[in-house]
């Protein structure tokens, strides 16, 4: 158990995910800054404080409009942004499109974990997430065990799911893994997908998966088209605590996280989705999977997606 986890945004996935760290208790204290209002993080953190008396837990939870209600937290999960929304056509903005708005966002986010909690572990959820983490990282200059930003678990978990339900079976019996940019060129790693311990191939046909994998990659705005407005939080969150548990608890869990990668794959400076070993000190190892010749050339088309948003990163003047 650590002694204070800090939430920054107060939003959708701000919420479940402080509702979900009181219930579970990861740590002593939980606090939450949101800037919309001067009293809406209060009203947030109010509502679940009072439920704590029904679910028994002891967990001390504050909220505020200033940065300093984080003051020494060991662990940050940063959601603050602006999300995705349907426009009246029916048509979404993309990640990157959101880039410039949320870059501001995150330099707020980033001066306020810099004054009152710059040892602290940072998990990132706001799109464009690659984007976002490499921003965090210009301003914070944290280690790469200790910034990494949630995508491939939740990409991850759409996959197996979708597979479950085509080949009729338990999630539980689903092993996979999405690498790659959070967005349209993620990569569904085909060749390692198992369904207790079989090929997928053995379950479901080459067309459906190729149906999945393309479903896969456009989830988030399956969701948010259905939605009319705002994105998916539930699903976000959890994935988020997925990670967050696996360091509390120096579980040594492998897990899919944007990381920083210093020539893995290939691969140098970029912030992107790799499988990586959890534990007490953050990311603890980079694993380089043995991928097809075709995941390879999907890899490295996806790191230069996510190369071009960082290149717009680097050159965006706020």
């Amino acid at each position: 158990m650590l002694n204070k986890i800090g939430v920054i945004g107060g939003g959708n996935i701000g919420g479940v995910l402080v509702q979900l760290l009181a219930e579970r208790a990861y740590a002593k204290n939980v606090a939450l800054v949101d800037v919309k209002g001067p009293d809406f993080a209060k009203g947030k953190v109010l509502d679940i404080a009072e439920g704590t008396a029904v679910i028994r837990t002891d967990v001390q939870v504050a909220g505020s409009k200033e940065y300093d209600v984080l003051d020494g937290a060991d662990m940050i999960i940063n959601t603050a942004g602006v999300p995705r929304a349907a426009r009246p056509d029916g048509t979404l903005p993309s990640r990157e499109e959101l880039l410039t708005t949320n870059l501001k966002i995150t330099d707020a986010v980033s001066a306020g974990i810099k004054k009152y909690c710059p040892e602290a572990t940072v998990i990132s959820i706001a799109n464009p997430l690659d984007a976002i983490v490499y921003r965090l990282h210009q301003n914070l200059g944290l280690s790469r065990n200790k910034l990494m930003g949630m995508a491939g678990v939740l990409d991850s978990a759409r996959y197996r799911y979708f597979i479950a339900q085509e080949a009729g079976v338990s999630v539980e019996n689903i092993d996979a893994m999405v690498l790659g940019g959070h967005g349209d060129s993620m990569i569904p790693v085909r060749s390692a997908c198992r369904i207790a311990g079989m090929p997928v191939e053995q379950f479901v046909s080459p067309e459906k998966l190729d149906a999945i994998e393309a479903r896969t990659r456009k989830a988030g705005g399956e969701v948010v088209k259905l939605l009319g407005s705002g994105s998916a939080f539930v699903s976000p969150a959890q994935s988020a605590l997925e990670m967050a548990e696996a360091i509390i608890y120096d579980k040594k869990k492998i897990i899919p996280v944007s990381a920083l990668l210093e020539g893995e794959y290939g691969v140098n400076g970029l912030f992107i989705g790799v499988p990586a070993l959890l534990g007490k000190n953050g990311i603890e190892k980079v694993i380089e999977m043995d991928l097809t010749d075709a995941e390879k050339e999907m890899f490295k088309n996806s790191a230069a997606a996510v190369q071009k948003t960082v290149d717009e990163v680097k050159a965006v003047n706020l």
